[in-house]
């Protein structure tokens, strides 16, 4: 099975966890899960979508919030 998602596109309030959120940091746990991150360089459509993707995580680490 595999899940996807955007763990930083949410509407809950700052501080309230996701269901992305909380499984990711349950499940990881478990032999035989995996977890990927994607991070900008791996964006390999257009340009303009890696610098976009780019200032989201930036946004993220200057409020201390993980991407």
């Amino acid at each position: 099975m595999i899940v996807n998602g955007d763990p930083t596109q949410t509407d809950l309030p700052p501080g309230q966890k996701t269901g992305l959120s909380e499984a990711i940091a349950l499940l990881s746990r478990l032999d035989g899960i995996g977890h990927v991150v994607f991070r900008d360089s791996d964006v390999v459509r257009h340009d303009l979508v890696r610098r976009i993707v780019g200032a989201y995580e930036k946004a993220h680490r200057q409020d201390g919030r993980a991407p």
